[in-house]
């Protein structure tokens, strides 16, 4: 099979035509999985070549898709929307969405970045899974040194072995974990995996809280201990996280890790998380709710204006509506009408 050239400096028409030619129509001999004379093996092996072919092509098919889509959008950028048929028409006519065509200008430029700064020869592109090469794309600059330098080597790159690898560098350069839980990392008795959601939720966190999950795992640094903090460092995460956003809490200036430390004192972080998330929810409906009450009172007075009395079915229309769209909203929430929910808006 002839390879797909990596880099938009590389492309010719020769190299098109060479490349249309070979792959226009791809076959591959396949082992019979009813021919009891090959060795399992043998039948496993023959089918992961195969599909190690398949592999590479369908991730320098979808980084030229995403080069091409680039292109197409950049056009459209300086031409305006007078020139073509426009980006979005692009894709409507060949059945791409919107997320589907910038995933794939997003691979096509990382793809471009990992080549242009060298850190990538292009023929090492070969060595790649299509999820592992999205996986190093995403992965931290360090990480993408690493996985480059196993894959100009010549190994053979999947996504496990990024996310491995980004596990790795997360815990071994991470200043959040003590010395006494790196060492025991290094030596093999503590899992990198393990280690690395624990970094991600402690950098959530204030600095009084990192020092009792520090001081807790350097006492017991085994496995089990990982675990139970990191559940707790997560829960620690969300409580912060939805009471900083209540908009309440913030004009009373409450000290929310102060807050924090009580409820923890008392074990009751749970009823706390979940009161600050509710708060949260009820400020965003409230939110929202005002929004659509003055959408829809700007939608009946425009209507109101274009209708007369000769229109009574809408002004009728519009009159019942008037619980909705008047200072006070009345609005029945059961089948039978017992039950009423009256809310006046005060701005």
């Amino acid at each position: 099979m002839t390879d797909i050239p990596n880099s938009p400096e590389s492309i010719t028409p020769e190299t098109i035509t060479a490349v249309f030619d070979t792959t226009a129509d791809i076959t591959f001999e396949l082992p019979d999985p009813e021919d009891e004379d090959i060795e399992e093996y043998d039948f496993q092996t023959q089918l992961d070549q195969v599909w190690k072919i398949c592999d590479r092509f369908d991730l320098q098919t979808d980084i030229w898709r995403g080069r091409i889509l680039r292109a197409v959008r950049d056009r459209e950028k300086k031409g305006g929307n007078g020139r073509g048929t426009g980006f979005l028409n692009w894709l409507k006519s060949r059945e791409i969405t919107k997320s589907q065509a910038y995933n794939l200008i997003q691979l096509a430029n990382s793809a471009d970045t990992l080549l242009a700064e060298g850190k990538l020869d292009p023929n090492a592109i070969n060595n790649f899974s299509k999820s592992a090469f999205i996986e190093t794309a995403k992965a931290s600059l360090e990480v993408q040194e690493l996985v480059s330098e196993a894959a100009q080597k010549g190994d053979r790159i999947t996504k496990r072995e990024v996310q491995q690898l980004s596990d790795e560098w997360t815990a071994m350069s991470s200043e959040l974990l003590p010395e006494e839980v790196k060492e025991k990392a290094s030596s093999g008795l503590l899992s990198a995996k393990s280690l690395a959601p624990l970094v991600k939720e402690l950098e959530k966190l204030p600095d009084s809280q990192i020092e009792i999950i520090q001081k807790e795992i350097a006492e017991s640094p085994d496995i089990e201990t990982i675990k139970n903090v990191t559940s707790s460092a997560k829960s620690l995460a969300k409580y912060l996280d939805a009471a900083s956003q209540v908009e309440t809490l913030k004009r009373a200036n409450i000290d929310l890790e102060m807050a924090l430390d009580e409820a923890l004192r008392l074990d009751c972080l749970s009823t706390a998380a979940d009161l600050v998330k509710q708060a949260t929810n009820l400020e965003q409906t409230v939110g929202k709710l005002y929004t659509t009450w003055k959408k829809l009172g700007g939608i009946a007075d425009r209507l109101y204006v274009e209708t007369g009395a000769s229109n009574p079915n809408l002004r009728g229309m519009l009159t019942c509506l008037e619980s909705l769209t008047s200072e006070s909203i009345e609005v029945c929430i059961d089948e039978g009408g017992d039950l009423m929910i009256r809310l006046k808006i005060m701005t």
